[in-house]
């Protein structure tokens, strides 16, 4: 294992791979400044750019996008008071009261700091995890390794936040879109209604740009103007941040542990894990009093946490092959894509690879943090512009970045349709998370299901000592979620019969300020329609060969049960409601709106080419809708064009085509 750590450190002094170290990093700055992307955006646009790269360079470029981008979501917490992502709100708390009373610089040091030494420390982590989990690995077999995939489906969905049940429908939902195409078993198409484009399946940087990237976009297009007042960052003050760091050194390790184990486990993600940090910074405090009003152990704990908690994410999505959040999931496709089965097969046959991923890392964090305190006051001034300046630019690339996978048209407009999907679970409070864990698991689920089915008599397998140890892992948190429900149920029996919240909320990375409409006749239209999907796909499958038909029927069918489940649950809810159901919002109408429009910007690529669908859109979304002025659109859309003609000559990168050539 030492051989295979040093080779890996000695690969990275190779020019190309530092290339694409760094600017991974830099692009991980800046993406971290961009409310509801996060690493979840991050890797999903650059993830396009690494096909046809080799291995090694491609996960240079996207660990140091994921190891930096919760350095830098800080800073508009601090001089903003409005976070980059959900998991920097702990850190506003403390950071935007010390910046108020001019002290921005200290608390940024001491943000930048922590979240550097997270960083460090969880590849630490990720490297002790390497030689104890290796023999356990290797004696896995298909029963194991198919428990593990269902694993981390269910985990993911009964651990994230909200209803138990809801989590479980897009978990199954995410495996049958993952199952449209060839059948791993079989060579027989499947869900593909005819169609040759459908036959290779669906591309994952499409699935996950539509559900999280134009989702996002779709719920934050209408922001014009940023509310809060920009703190300046005159005086001193990094040096005082520096010092005072060191004195905190406990609560930095402390953090950081917090921080792994919120990784590892499937679902939980970067906001539980800073919240758990922030609880434990208050719990041993001796002096309480000046938490959210400026104590640095606010901010140092946090902070520490959630860069820990992305490397703590790589230890079950590497070693175990069950991707931990949204962006290991993403991962976990693209070794999947290059050949490279996450477990037994990376420990003994790509264990330089591992030790690659983590000494890029453990680098990244140090660099990051270093350009942090350089770039400040440039990256200051990128939290001020308004999302809705960013949409249509940010638009152009997830559609441009998506096209690269396959190169077809198709992609984009699945991309669009799914995009719909996530903003309607963003909006009805369906975690999305799952969905994407259960498509990226799909394909290796149904491997090892028909493996396990071949080679054991029965449910024998399910008496290996593996196995058993797996239930007992899935089993027991849908107990306590049980447990949890019929015990708040009790309570709400006792207050006179007051609505009952939903179940085991947890907070992730891409989750924040969703649920407007899951109150309401869209819930239940939610779970009704994806349970006639179920219906449908059940009755397709008949048509399909036995050893074809074995994943779709077992989806299909848990996926009914569970969405029937749901149903009634909304239907309880409406009766039991003394207010009338909220009716049409704002909100829904400026989705409505974006949604034409992306499809009104496809139509154009399609008639006019890339180039100038760019050219009439950008300027067009600037005008009408950002209310930008008539300079800004004309400087935008000039830069915007000259970087759209670079990139094919810089990178491996293919523009579309008008259907007329």
């Amino acid at each position: 294992m030492l051989d295979a750590a040093l080779a890996a450190l000695q690969s990275l002094a190779q020019p190309s791979l530092l290339l694409m170290l760094f600017a991974g990093v830099v692009a991980g700055l800046v993406m971290g400044l961009i409310p509801g992307l996060g690493g979840t955006g991050a890797v999903a646009i650059l993830l396009p750019i690494t096909f046809g790269m080799d291995p090694s360079q491609a996960f240079a470029l996207l660990i140091g996008a994921l190891a930096v981008v919760h350095t830098s979501d800080t800073v508009s917490a601090v001089l903003l008071g409005a976070p980059g992502s959900a998991s920097a709100s702990v850190t506003m708390l403390d950071g935007y009261s010390m910046a108020k009373k001019g002290q921005a610089k200290r608390a940024l040091s001491l943000a930048f700091l922590s979240s550097m030494a997270g960083g460090l420390i969880g590849a630490l982590g990720l490297t002790l995890a390497v030689p104890l989990a290796r023999p356990l690995v290797l004696s896995f077999a298909s029963p194991e390794l198919f428990m593990l995939t269902v694993l981390g489906v269910a985990l993911a969905a009964v651990l994230s936040r909200g209803n138990v049940a809801k989590g479980l429908a897009t978990g199954f939902l995410g495996l049958l879109l993952g199952l449209v195409g060839m059948s791993p078993t079989t060579a027989e198409e499947r869900f593909t209604f005819g169609s040759l484009f459908l036959g290779d399946g669906l591309s994952l940087v499409a699935v996950a740009l539509g559900i999280f990237g134009l989702a996002e976009i779709a719920t934050r297009v209408n922001q014009r103007v940023v509310d809060r007042d920009m703190v300046t960052l005159g005086g001193a003050g990094w040096g005082a941040g520096i010092r005072e760091w060191l004195t905190h050194w406990t609560q930095v390790i402390r953090g950081a542990l917090i921080g792994i184990w919120a990784g590892v486990l499937p679902g939980v993600g970067a906001t539980a894990g800073t919240w758990l940090a922030y609880g434990q910074a208050v719990a041993t405090a001796k002096d309480k009093r000046n938490f959210g009003k400026g104590d640095p152990r606010g901010i140092v704990g946090p902070e520490s946490a959630n860069n820990s908690v992305e490397a703590g994410d790589l230890i079950p999505t590497l070693l175990f092959g069950i991707p931990g959040g949204v962006p290991s999931a993403m991962l976990l496709g693209m070794l999947l894509t290059y050949g490279i089965q996450p477990g037994p097969s990376i420990v003994s046959e790509h264990l330089d690879l591992m030790y690659l991923i983590i000494w890029c890392f453990a680098i990244a964090s140090v660099v990051g943090a270093f350009f942090c305190f350089l770039a400040t006051p440039a990256l200051a001034k990128l939290t001020k512009v308004p999302f809705a300046v960013l949409a249509p630019g940010l638009l152009a690339i997830m559609l441009l970045g998506a096209f690269q996978e396959g190169g077809q048209i198709g992609d984009l407009w699945i991309m669009i349709v799914l995009g719909a999907v996530g903003w309607l679970f963003k909006a009805t409070d369906f975690p999305r998370a799952p969905f994407l864990i259960g498509f990226v698991l799909a394909i290796p689920m149904e491997r090892y299901y028909y493996l396990t089915e071949s080679l054991y008599d029965g449910l024998g397998w399910m008496a290996r000592p593996g196995v058993l140890v797996f239930l007992a892992i899935l089993i027991g948190p849908a107990l306590w979620a049980l447990f949890k429900a019929i015990r708040a149920r009790r309570k709400v029996s006792a207050d006179d019969g007051h609505r009952l919240g939903d179940d085991l909320r947890h907070d992730d990375d891409e989750e924040e300020g969703e649920g407007y409409l899951s109150d309401s006749p869209w819930s239940l239209a939610a779970s009704v329609g994806m349970a006639a999907i179920f219906v449908a796909a059940l009755v397709a499958a008949q048509s399909f060969s036995s050893g074809a038909q074995l994943m779709p029927r077992l989806v299909a069918v848990g996926g009914l049960l569970v969405c029937l489940v749901r149903i009634v649950q909304e239907l309880r809810a409406r009766r039991a409601r003394t207010t009338p159901a909220p009716g049409w919002r704002p909100e829904v109408g400026v989705a409505l709106v974006t949604f034409v429009g992306m499809a009104f910007f496809l139509a154009l690529v399609m008639l006019t080419g890339y180039l100038a669908a760019v050219l009439l859109f950008v300027p067009g979304v600037l005008l009408y809708v950002a209310r930008a002025r008539p300079k800004t659109v004309v400087i935008y859309g000039v830069v915007f064009a000259l970087v759209v003609l670079a990139l094919p000559t810089l990178l491996p990168v293919d523009l579309p085509r008008s259907i007329f050539g």
